[in-house]
């Protein structure tokens, strides 16, 4: 039976939207961007430190750095707090975060690599939403309408740097439908989205939802 639903998306799509709308017609929890203050409580670090590095890989350079102060074991006992923390750090307590809500089970995960995180978990329900180049942009244009030249761009970059965090953390293609149990064109619209979800899970007859 299925007791975790995870949602990856391509920015744009509204993969996350659709997501809160399948909370709410299962009432479960949904877990999205309340992650990050959780976290951070959990990490001792600000919610805006956490923000910082949510879904995010550091740059080469703090790679290099850390590598070389990781080779001290004098330096390893004495860094903590938010001088030790980044996106390494993050994933790892993002991970045991999320298999800690899994094993509570009746909640919908959007993104952070879930689907890699929680593929052994048993009940865990795997989706990504996805959508025309024109929907993302029409997408974009509406929220920051001030930057609809950037639309494009934004797109590209975004969906680029969410590929790059599964195959750095999770060692996993983002778009290899073998991760997923259901892919959604978001074309489609969430109340189809949602009853499509509802029925391939044997999680019952979905109520219509407002777009």
């Amino acid at each position: 039976m299925t007791r975790v639903v995870t949602v990856e998306r391509e920015y744009g799509s509204q993969g996350a939207e659709f997501a809160h709308h399948l909370a709410r017609s299962l009432d479960w929890k949904i877990i999205d961007s309340s992650l990050v203050s959780e976290v951070a409580l959990k990490a001792g670090v600000t919610s805006s430190l956490a923000q910082h590095y949510d879904e995010r890989i550091d740059p080469w350079f703090h790679r290099v750095e850390r590598a070389i102060w990781l080779n001290s074991l004098d330096r390893m006992a004495n860094i903590h707090g938010p001088e030790a923390f980044d996106s390494t750090r993050m994933v790892e307590f993002v991970r045991d975060y999320l298999l800690a809500e899994a094993s509570k089970g009746n909640c919908v995960i959007v993104g952070r690599g879930a689907a890699c995180v929680l593929a052994e978990t048993e009940g865990a329900f795997h989706i990504f939403v996805y959508a025309s180049k024109a929907r993302k942009i029409r997408w974009f244009v509406d929220q920051f309408p001030e930057r609809a030249k950037e639309a494009e761009h934004e797109i590209v970059a975004t969906d680029k740097r969410r590929a790059e965090y599964l195959r750095r953390f999770h060692q996993h293609d983002w778009s290899d439908r073998q991760i997923y149990h259901m892919m959604l064109n978001s074309c489609m619209g969430f109340d189809t989205m949602v009853r499509a979800t509802r029925e391939a899970t044997g999680l019952g007859v979905a109520h219509p939802v407002h777009q």
